[in-house]
Protein backbone atom coordinates (compact mmCIF):
# COMPACT_ATOMS: atom_id res chain seq x y z
CA UNK A 1 0.00 0.00 0.00
CA UNK A 2 1.41 3.28 -0.95
CA UNK A 3 2.33 5.92 1.46
CA UNK A 4 -0.59 8.57 0.19
CA UNK A 5 -3.27 5.36 0.43
CA UNK A 6 -2.05 5.24 3.89
CA UNK A 7 -2.15 8.70 4.85
CA UNK A 8 -5.77 9.36 3.18
CA UNK A 9 -6.81 6.22 6.06
CA UNK A 10 -6.06 8.77 8.66
CA UNK A 11 -8.88 11.50 10.09
CA UNK A 12 -6.38 13.50 11.54
CA UNK A 13 -3.85 13.77 9.00
CA UNK A 14 -6.25 14.30 6.13
CA UNK A 15 -7.84 17.38 7.97
CA UNK A 16 -4.65 18.10 8.77
CA UNK A 17 -3.72 18.33 4.76
CA UNK A 18 -6.83 19.64 4.18
CA UNK A 19 -6.43 23.29 6.48
CA UNK A 20 -2.38 22.67 5.08
CA UNK A 21 -3.91 22.97 1.47
CA UNK A 22 -6.03 25.94 1.68
CA UNK A 23 -3.31 27.87 3.79
CA UNK A 24 -1.46 26.91 0.52
CA UNK A 25 -4.11 28.21 -2.23
CA UNK A 26 -4.25 31.64 0.15
CA UNK A 27 -0.51 31.86 0.14
CA UNK A 28 -0.51 31.42 -3.61
CA UNK A 29 -3.34 32.95 -5.00
CA UNK A 30 -3.28 36.42 -2.60
CA UNK A 31 -1.52 38.65 -5.01
CA UNK A 32 -3.87 37.81 -7.93
CA UNK A 33 -7.31 37.74 -5.66
CA UNK A 34 -5.82 41.01 -3.84
CA UNK A 35 -3.31 42.50 -5.85
CA UNK A 36 -3.55 46.19 -4.29
CA UNK A 37 -1.35 47.04 -1.38
CA UNK A 38 -2.80 44.97 1.79
CA UNK A 39 -1.60 48.14 4.07
CA UNK A 40 -3.34 50.37 2.45
CA UNK A 41 -6.64 51.65 2.66
CA UNK A 42 -9.74 50.04 0.87
CA UNK A 43 -12.79 51.40 2.39
CA UNK A 44 -14.64 53.13 5.61
CA UNK A 45 -12.53 52.48 8.59
CA UNK A 46 -13.89 49.91 11.12
CA UNK A 47 -16.41 48.31 8.42
CA UNK A 48 -17.98 45.29 10.30
CA UNK A 49 -18.30 41.62 8.24
CA UNK A 50 -20.80 41.07 5.72
CA UNK A 51 -21.87 45.01 5.44
CA UNK A 52 -20.17 45.40 2.09
CA UNK A 53 -19.29 42.72 -0.11
CA UNK A 54 -16.40 44.00 -1.86
CA UNK A 55 -15.21 43.98 1.60
CA UNK A 56 -16.36 40.50 3.22
CA UNK A 57 -14.65 40.73 6.64
CA UNK A 58 -14.81 44.20 7.17
CA UNK A 59 -11.96 46.59 7.64
CA UNK A 60 -9.57 47.76 10.27
CA UNK A 61 -9.17 51.02 12.31
CA UNK A 62 -7.56 52.02 8.82
CA UNK A 63 -9.49 51.21 6.47
CA UNK A 64 -7.84 48.22 5.42
CA UNK A 65 -8.99 45.29 4.08
CA UNK A 66 -9.30 42.39 6.27
CA UNK A 67 -9.67 39.66 3.54
CA UNK A 68 -6.78 40.81 2.35
CA UNK A 69 -4.63 40.83 5.16
CA UNK A 70 -6.19 37.86 5.99
CA UNK A 71 -4.97 36.12 2.19
CA UNK A 72 -1.32 38.13 2.63
CA UNK A 73 -0.93 37.32 6.02
CA UNK A 74 -1.10 33.63 5.05
CA UNK A 75 2.15 34.28 3.10
CA UNK A 76 4.35 35.84 5.85
CA UNK A 77 3.28 32.67 7.94
CA UNK A 78 3.64 29.70 5.60
CA UNK A 79 6.97 31.49 4.93
CA UNK A 80 8.50 31.89 8.31
CA UNK A 81 6.94 28.39 8.78
CA UNK A 82 9.01 26.51 6.47
CA UNK A 83 12.28 28.51 6.40
CA UNK A 84 12.48 28.44 10.25
CA UNK A 85 11.86 24.85 10.05
CA UNK A 86 14.35 24.64 6.97
CA UNK A 87 17.16 26.34 8.80
CA UNK A 88 16.83 24.86 11.71
CA UNK A 89 17.29 21.24 11.04
CA UNK A 90 19.99 22.24 8.40
CA UNK A 91 21.92 23.37 11.48
CA UNK A 92 20.62 20.93 14.00
CA UNK A 93 21.49 17.96 11.23
CA UNK A 94 25.46 19.86 10.48
CA UNK A 95 25.95 20.30 14.27
CA UNK A 96 24.16 16.91 15.78
CA UNK A 97 26.73 14.69 12.53
CA UNK A 98 29.50 16.42 13.36
CA UNK A 99 29.28 15.54 17.49
CA UNK A 100 27.84 12.06 17.51
CA UNK A 101 30.45 11.07 14.14
CA UNK A 102 33.88 12.60 15.94
CA UNK A 103 33.05 12.30 19.16
CA UNK A 104 35.55 13.06 21.76
CA UNK A 105 36.29 17.22 22.27
CA UNK A 106 34.14 17.61 19.09
CA UNK A 107 31.31 16.16 20.71
CA UNK A 108 31.75 17.93 23.79
CA UNK A 109 32.57 20.99 22.45
CA UNK A 110 29.03 21.13 20.22
CA UNK A 111 27.24 19.44 23.43
CA UNK A 112 27.65 22.42 25.50
CA UNK A 113 26.96 24.93 23.02
CA UNK A 114 24.09 22.92 22.23
CA UNK A 115 23.23 23.15 26.41
CA UNK A 116 23.99 26.77 26.27
CA UNK A 117 21.14 27.50 23.61
CA UNK A 118 18.75 25.23 25.73
CA UNK A 119 18.61 27.06 28.65
CA UNK A 120 17.34 29.61 27.20
CA UNK A 121 13.68 29.99 26.10
CA UNK A 122 13.29 29.71 21.92
CA UNK A 123 11.11 33.09 22.51
CA UNK A 124 12.81 35.38 25.24
CA UNK A 125 16.00 34.54 22.55
CA UNK A 126 13.64 34.95 19.19
CA UNK A 127 13.06 38.42 20.83
CA UNK A 128 16.54 39.98 22.07
CA UNK A 129 17.72 39.05 18.94
CA UNK A 130 15.09 40.51 17.03
CA UNK A 131 15.06 43.66 19.45
CA UNK A 132 19.18 43.80 18.88
CA UNK A 133 19.43 43.27 15.41
CA UNK A 134 15.90 44.86 14.16
CA UNK A 135 13.06 43.77 12.62
CA UNK A 136 12.77 41.78 8.72
CA UNK A 137 11.38 38.63 7.59
CA UNK A 138 15.34 37.47 7.16
CA UNK A 139 15.93 38.14 11.01
CA UNK A 140 12.86 36.64 12.50
CA UNK A 141 13.43 33.40 10.39
CA UNK A 142 16.49 33.40 11.64
CA UNK A 143 15.85 34.14 15.59
CA UNK A 144 13.05 31.56 15.25
CA UNK A 145 16.15 28.81 13.73
CA UNK A 146 18.47 30.05 16.75
CA UNK A 147 15.66 28.55 19.61
CA UNK A 148 14.73 25.51 18.02
CA UNK A 149 17.76 23.83 15.99
CA UNK A 150 18.80 21.84 19.11
CA UNK A 151 16.04 19.61 19.29
CA UNK A 152 17.02 17.99 15.80
CA UNK A 153 20.97 18.23 16.24
CA UNK A 154 20.17 15.70 19.76
CA UNK A 155 18.01 13.47 17.68
CA UNK A 156 20.41 13.63 14.61
CA UNK A 157 23.62 12.93 17.31
CA UNK A 158 21.74 9.94 18.89
CA UNK A 159 21.10 8.63 15.65
CA UNK A 160 24.77 9.06 13.98
CA UNK A 161 25.77 7.31 17.86
CA UNK A 162 23.46 3.94 16.64
CA UNK A 163 24.81 4.70 12.84
CA UNK A 164 28.64 5.03 13.06
CA UNK A 165 29.53 1.25 13.87
CA UNK A 166 27.58 -0.63 11.65
CA UNK A 167 29.52 -2.62 8.64
CA UNK A 168 29.29 -0.50 5.59
CA UNK A 169 30.70 2.80 7.71
CA UNK A 170 33.48 0.58 8.74
CA UNK A 171 34.19 -0.42 5.20
CA UNK A 172 34.15 2.99 3.92
CA UNK A 173 36.85 3.91 6.38
CA UNK A 174 38.87 0.82 5.02
CA UNK A 175 38.64 2.09 1.58
CA UNK A 176 39.74 5.36 2.54
CA UNK A 177 37.09 7.78 2.30
CA UNK A 178 37.26 11.23 3.66
CA UNK A 179 35.35 11.13 7.29
CA UNK A 180 33.65 14.04 6.28
CA UNK A 181 32.21 12.38 3.40
CA UNK A 182 31.63 9.40 5.53
CA UNK A 183 29.40 11.40 8.09
CA UNK A 184 27.21 13.24 5.49
CA UNK A 185 27.41 10.90 2.33
CA UNK A 186 26.56 7.37 4.26
CA UNK A 187 25.92 8.11 7.78
CA UNK A 188 23.39 11.60 8.05
CA UNK A 189 20.98 10.46 5.07
CA UNK A 190 20.08 7.36 7.39
CA UNK A 191 20.01 9.85 10.19
CA UNK A 192 17.64 12.12 9.04
CA UNK A 193 14.33 10.40 8.69
CA UNK A 194 13.90 10.90 12.48
CA UNK A 195 15.14 14.85 12.42
CA UNK A 196 12.65 15.24 9.53
CA UNK A 197 9.33 14.09 12.14
CA UNK A 198 10.54 17.44 14.24
CA UNK A 199 9.76 19.42 11.09
CA UNK A 200 6.14 19.77 12.36
CA UNK A 201 6.38 20.53 15.84
CA UNK A 202 9.27 23.09 14.35
CA UNK A 203 6.94 25.01 11.85
CA UNK A 204 3.78 24.72 14.43
CA UNK A 205 6.17 26.65 16.80
CA UNK A 206 7.31 28.87 14.43
CA UNK A 207 4.66 30.25 13.20
CA UNK A 208 3.65 30.90 16.43
CA UNK A 209 6.66 32.50 17.68
CA UNK A 210 6.18 34.91 14.70
CA UNK A 211 2.71 35.73 15.14
CA UNK A 212 3.63 36.83 19.13
CA UNK A 213 6.68 39.11 17.70
CA UNK A 214 4.44 40.65 15.37
CA UNK A 215 2.02 40.82 18.23
CA UNK A 216 4.50 43.06 20.27
CA UNK A 217 5.50 45.08 17.13
CA UNK A 218 8.95 43.08 16.72
CA UNK A 219 7.72 41.77 13.15
CA UNK A 220 8.51 43.07 9.67
CA UNK A 221 6.52 46.69 9.22
CA UNK A 222 6.34 45.80 5.24
CA UNK A 223 4.32 42.85 5.62
CA UNK A 224 0.96 41.89 6.71
CA UNK A 225 1.00 39.09 9.67
CA UNK A 226 -1.87 37.54 11.51
CA UNK A 227 -0.23 38.96 14.62
CA UNK A 228 -0.24 42.43 13.66
CA UNK A 229 -3.65 41.78 12.39
CA UNK A 230 -4.51 41.04 16.17
CA UNK A 231 -2.55 43.48 17.98
CA UNK A 232 -4.26 46.21 15.58
CA UNK A 233 -7.55 44.92 16.62
CA UNK A 234 -6.96 44.34 20.64
CA UNK A 235 -7.15 48.89 20.80
CA UNK A 236 -10.91 48.34 19.66
CA UNK A 237 -11.39 44.22 20.74
CA UNK A 238 -14.94 45.52 22.97
CA UNK A 239 -16.33 47.88 19.46
CA UNK A 240 -14.99 45.48 16.81
CA UNK A 241 -13.74 42.32 18.12
CA UNK A 242 -13.74 40.69 14.88
CA UNK A 243 -10.14 42.36 13.64
CA UNK A 244 -8.54 40.02 16.88
CA UNK A 245 -10.84 36.95 16.51
CA UNK A 246 -10.72 36.50 12.87
CA UNK A 247 -7.02 36.35 12.56
CA UNK A 248 -6.63 34.39 15.57
CA UNK A 249 -9.27 31.52 13.99
CA UNK A 250 -6.68 31.25 11.05
CA UNK A 251 -3.77 31.17 13.07
CA UNK A 252 -5.42 28.28 15.54
CA UNK A 253 -6.07 26.33 12.44
CA UNK A 254 -3.06 26.55 10.97
CA UNK A 255 -0.92 25.44 13.76
CA UNK A 256 -4.17 22.32 14.35
CA UNK A 257 -3.33 21.59 10.66
CA UNK A 258 0.62 21.48 10.45
CA UNK A 259 0.15 19.33 13.72
CA UNK A 260 -2.31 16.93 12.37
CA UNK A 261 -1.18 16.55 9.51
CA UNK A 262 3.04 16.27 10.65
CA UNK A 263 1.46 13.16 13.40
CA UNK A 264 -0.36 11.47 10.38
CA UNK A 265 2.94 11.81 8.00
CA UNK A 266 4.83 9.95 10.80
CA UNK A 267 2.57 7.46 12.00
CA UNK A 268 2.51 6.39 8.20
CA UNK A 269 6.04 6.36 8.02
CA UNK A 270 6.14 4.40 10.93
CA UNK A 271 3.16 1.92 9.92
CA UNK A 272 5.71 1.21 6.87
CA UNK A 273 8.84 0.47 8.56
CA UNK A 274 7.34 -1.79 10.95
CA UNK A 275 5.96 -3.72 7.83
CA UNK A 276 8.70 -4.24 6.05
Amino acid sequence: MSFFRRFSRSPEAVIGASILGVLVVMALFAPLLFPRDPLSIAGPALLRPFQDWSLPLGTDRLGRDVLAGLFHGARTSLAVGLASAATAIIIGTIVGTLAGFAGGLTDEALMRITDAFQTVPGFLLALAFVSVIGPSLFVVVLAIALGTWTGPARIARAEVLSIRERDYVASARVIGMHPLEIAFREVLPNALPPVLALSSVIVAAAILTEAALSFLGLGDPNRVTWGGMIAEGRTVLRSAPFLSIIPGIALVLTVLGVYLAGEGAVETTAVRRGRS
